[in-house]
């Protein structure tokens, strides 16, 4: 038993009941009962690690997230997060949390990670990084393709939240679980991942109920609604993560002046 973990999973069931959200969850019988497993996640909303865990509930499994350290920093958000395991990353100490990710999950935990490792402005698949394909190969433990949909509609970046009773629909789905081949580079089994979580976002989008009026800026332009294309979401990342190293390269002087 893990108190602090079922028990925010209450809160949590309470808050979503409370917001009206309804969710659909596909593939959760892909979920393994036992031992570890990478799920690689697209990522559209702050909330999202908090609704990935709903598929893993019915065989009674957790998810251990990896989350930048900011969040544990958090007075609120740190114990909590400690308490349930999840695992921080450290801009720049990247292989201290590699280390923690691979050794929970040859102890038999699931570890969840976000590959594009920023919410995707876009809401379409950014560049994947290599880190969790290496992870799973390491620990000898499969992969779950895992996609969410319609979560960009309840808080996203950059725009307001909708925490309110909105009655949004969202779709959690996971794959069928994906070893790595040896005979490719973790770049090329990176690839086979992203091409699998494509066709699963396809699919799902086109289940999903048709947006209209001010929810188009929900939806890709690729699929006819306002938010920006793939390549202006990247550009205004690029901008925003300038503007973050500029931001503390000034502070850095500071405090040696």
């Amino acid at each position: 038993m893990e108190p602090v973990y079922t028990s925010v999973i209450g809160l949590a069931r309470t808050l979503f009941a409370g917001q009206g959200l309804k969710f659909t969850l596909l593939g959760e019988d892909n979920v393994p009962r036992t031992g570890g497993a990478v799920v690689m996640m697209n990522h559209l909303s702050y909330m999202d690690f908090t609704y990935a865990g709903f598929p893993a509930r019915k065989h009674k499994r957790l998810i251990r997230f990896m989350a930048k350290k900011e969040v544990f920093d958090n007075k609120i958000s740190g114990p909590l997060m400690r308490a349930m395991k999840h695992i921080a990353v450290e801009r720049g100490n990247g292989a201290a949390s590699y280390r923690a990710a691979v050794d929970a999950l040859k102890a038999g935990e699931i570890v969840g990670i976000f590959p594009e490792e920023t919410i995707s402005r876009s809401f379409e698949l950014k560049s994947f990084k290599s880190g969790g394909v290496r992870m799973a190969k390491e620990a000898g433990v499969p992969i779950l393709p895992m996609i969410i949909w319609g979560s960009q509609r309840v808080w996203t970046k950059g725009k307001p939240k909708r925490m309110g009773r909105t009655n949004t629909p969202i779709t959690v789905a996971v794959g069928e679980p994906m070893h790595c081949d040896e005979a490719l580079s973790p770049e090329e089994n990176t690839e086979r991942v992203k091409a699998v979580m494509k066709t699963m976002l396809d699919e799902i989008r086109a289940a999903y109920p048709k947006l209209s009026g001010s929810d188009l800026e929900f939806l890709p332009a690729s699929m006819g609604g306002t938010a920006p294309t793939l390549e202006e979401a990247e550009a205004e990342d690029a901008r925003v993560a300038a503007e973050r190293r500029r931001k503390f390269v000034e502070k850095q002087r500071e405090k040696r002046d």
